[in-house]
């Protein structure tokens, strides 16, 4: 039924308007009886819904009702698959309808900053592009079923240490490039209903009070029409948040915030017409969200079951397979070592931690694999609650591994290593855990480790270990989802959507990780995750967008539309990608681009385009791709927008950032120009750089000079033009008064200058315009 928006607040009394802007309680939202609106509740959990049992909220902490636990966000981002986010969207959509939910709060796709943020488990990539694009697919999944979604945490909630005060301070460029990338086509092109702000300030302000990133970027710019929410407690000025743009306060207050606004719209502080406006975006999302309500829905949870299996294989990447140890045979004798085997680590801590309707254990699934413990010889090999070696668990763990033809160690990150609230300190994995590894490869050298944890960890064992499966954290079907890898019923096919540092000192946040007190600097600028190794030459332990397959692929064929095209055309790139190997398999098709010569610093390259592929053997599909401007620019602080500057670019066809099998070169056209202010400190080489500038700035000087200078002996002495090319390089134009010993005057000068920038302005030629 359509509702008349503005004629309901005109009934409604200031009271009344002012406490719909703060939740009734920890998951609710305001309804008003008498007006018939409805009140409408909100649930967590980007990769489960977590519905909390009770009214009081615990917290946000407490029991919660049982639900479908998929992987987490680490895990699903793996898979690179566009279409999986989407049915796992769907799939979430269906159980918050059946749980009475109007909003799921999720997804979190911050940026991965550094692999110590306690909370990388649950966001996606440290690749803006990649995030954007599977956070788009999972909002389309959500919300085609009727159900809200809350992008979350928008902004630059990189860190859990200090995430109620800190300050980041971002650079434009990094901002625009990466942070907020991450947000801006998810949020144009999935229109989700929500948008949650974060804690922290960036830059000085608090992210829920800031006019530019809430009232100027999100809805000016992107044109985002739906509600701003806080981060549960974010609020720091109720009134300065409302007035910024940001509609609803969470939780409760307890009539704090209220008060706030109260005071502010009685003193005059905020206009009534602010309110207003705010309590109608409430108001649109409360009665979309009601009508959209399906009584008596239900859901199957066998096939939720089997869809959270099917994304734990899909997000598995397998990272090392030497001698093709992987997958097991079924007729050997094979020793399962590590407590993660009978009690997985499968899901991260914190708001997203979700009550799962069962649990696979990987001991469970390769019994009934193996048909008993003759052939499936278990030991636990360490303590699951105390981290110091234990000597009898790791001697039981090396005669099991002794009676075996092989050996899989489930080894990674206990629950406590991980969680909302808190940071790593560093990339180890317990003390036990890497000892397991070093005793029992002295004693099996058919070794295969199996990883559970939500982010990068360093592998100084890595070269004591055949196989090495990272299982991230799987969600409820873990178990069942590790066996149909490790024994071939599925073929591996995820690839890291971060990379892993050979050591934590390499990663390009380090030096600047947590901050000192509450300001962090983000002085690694644009340059994050694969960008900088690229840009530093600094292999890493594995790259991005990095994994192996039990079968082979090779790339072919690679063509594109034109070699020429302006920033205003479309560029459409085709590669032949076939399955050489004798199993079939899936391929994640990787294309980046890169500038070949740009005047401002920009990373090597860059990802714009992903396909994930199914090919049977022999099997060869074209994989195409289609480039926009947005695939050639940078943000440019001059002129606060992309560009795209003229010259070379390279399309790079690959199967990680590290290993491009396919490149082609294409010219592209700038159809914008940037105008320099020319001035007393531009440098000559500023101009000669310059295809409009250059032939009427030496033309304007050589008529003004009457006396030799550097630009005749840079045509008339061979021997001298190096040298005087590199002098006049970084020579100001103020310099030439001097170098001229007078004869260009300072008054000839600033007519230089004046003439410069008419040109820039009218197009005409300083001869003409003399």
């Amino acid at each position: 039924m359509e509702r008349n928006i503005q004629a309901i607040v005109s009934q409604m009394s200031l009271k009344e308007k002012v406490s719909m802007c703060t939740g009734l309680d920890f998951w609710h939202l305001r309804g008003i009886e008498r007006l018939g609106i409805p009140s409408i509740r909100v649930g967590d959990g980007p990769h489960g819904l977590r519905k909390q049992i009770g009214e009081d909220g615990h917290m946000g902490l407490g029991p919660s009702e049982p639900a479908t636990c998929f992987p987490a966000g680490a895990t699903l981002a793996s898979s690179w698959d566009k279409e999986l986010m989407r049915d796992v969207g769907i799939a979430l959509g269906k159980e918050a309808q059946a749980e009475g939910i109007a909003v799921l709060l999720g997804p979190g796709i911050n940026i991965k900053r550094s692999p110590l943020c306690g909370r990388n488990f649950e966001y996606y990539s440290e690749d803006p592009y990649l995030s954007s694009e599977l956070a788009t697919a999972y909002i389309h999944g959500v919300q085609s079923e009727g159900v809200g979604t809350s992008i979350k945490h928008y902004l630059a909630n990189n860190q859990e240490h200090r995430r109620m005060t800190t300050n980041a301070i971002i650079d434009e460029r990094a901002l625009r490039e990466i942070y907020l990338a991450s947000f801006e086509n998810a949020v144009k092109h999935a229109k989700p209903w929500t948008v949650m702000a974060s804690y922290n300030r960036v830059n000085f302000e608090f992210v829920s009070e800031s006019h530019f990133f809430l009232g100027e970027v999100l809805r000016k710019e992107w044109g985002f029409g739906g509600i701003v929410m806080s981060d549960w407690g974010a609020i720091d000025e109720r009134d300065a948040a409302l007035a910024a743009g940001l509609d609803l306060e969470m939780p409760n207050s307890l009539g704090f915030g209220e008060k706030k606004l109260l005071d502010a719209i009685e003193h005059e502080k905020l206009p009534q017409t602010l309110l207003d406006q705010t309590v109608e975006r409430l108001l649109r999302l409360i009665f979309h969200a009601d009508s959209q309500k399906k009584e008596g829905a239900t859901f199957n949870k066998r096939l939720h079951h089997e869809l959270a299996r099917k994304a734990a294989t899909e997000g598995m990447v397998l990272l090392k397979n030497d001698d093709n140890i992987l997958p097991l045979p079924k007729d050997k004798k094979i020793a399962l070592i590590g407590a993660f085997a009978k009690h997985p680590r499968y899901q991260g801590g914190g708001s997203s931690h979700v009550n799962p309707f069962h649990l696979d254990n990987l001991y469970d699934e390769m019994a009934c694999e193996l048909g008993g413990e003759d052939r499936l010889i278990y030991a636990d090999g360490y303590d699951l609650h105390v981290e110091l070696p234990h000597t009898r668990l790791i001697e039981e763990a090396i005669e099991a591994a002794k009676k075996a033809d092989y050996a899989v160690l489930m080894i990674g990150l206990p629950d406590r290593y991980e969680s909302e609230g808190y940071d790593r300190t560093h990339l180890r994995i317990p003390a036990d855990h890497q000892m397991l590894v070093e005793e029992i490869a002295k004693v099996q050298p058919n070794l295969v480790v199996v990883l559970s944890n939500g982010a990068p960890v360093e592998m100084p064992w890595l070269d004591k270990t055949k196989g090495l499966l990272e299982g991230y954290l799987g969600g409820q079907a873990v178990g069942s989802a590790l066996r149909d890898v490790l024994f071939g019923y599925t073929n591996p096919s995820g690839k890291l959507a971060e990379t892993f540092p050979e050591k934590l000192s390499d990663n390009p946040s380090y030096l600047h990780f947590p901050g000192d007190g509450n300001l962090v600097e983000y002085k690694e600028g644009i340059f994050v995750g694969y960008r900088y190794y690229d840009k530093k030459e600094r292999p890493p332990l594995f790259p991005f967008g990095y994994g192996l397959s039990y079968t082979e692929f090779d790339y072919s064929d690679m063509t594109v539309s034109s070699n020429s095209i302006k920033d205003t055309d479309e560029l459409t790139v085709r590669v032949v990608v076939k399955n050489t190997g004798d199993r079939a398999g899936k391929e994640i098709v990787q294309l980046y681009v890169s500038d070949l010569e740009s005047t401002v610093r920009r990373p090597r390259k860059e990802l714009k385009g992903f396909e994930k592929v199914e090919l049977q053997p022999g099997e060869e599909q074209v994989v195409t791709f289609t480039l926009n401007k947005r695939a050639f620019t940078y943000y440019n602080t001059q002129i606060k927008d992309w560009h795209v500057e003229t010259g070379e670019y390279e399309i790079m066809i690959g199967k990680s950032s590290a290993q491009i099998e396919l490149k082609h070169k294409v010219a592209v056209q700038s159809t914008v120009r940037i105008n320099q202010n020319v001035n007393r400190n531009t440098t000559i080489g500023e101009l000669m750089a310059d295809p409009l500038l250059a032939e009427p700035a030496t033309k304007l000087i050589k008529e003004m000079n009457e006396t030799p200078s550097f630009l005749d002996s840079m045509d008339e002495n061979k021997e001298m033009a190096t040298m005087m090319e590199a002098l006049a390089e970084n020579m100001p134009l103020r310099a030439l008064v001097y170098f001229t010993k007078g004869s260009i005057t300072e008054e000839e000068l600033q007519y230089i200058i004046d003439e410069l920038n008419k040109i820039q302005v009218y197009g005409l030629s300083a001869a003409e315009k003399r």
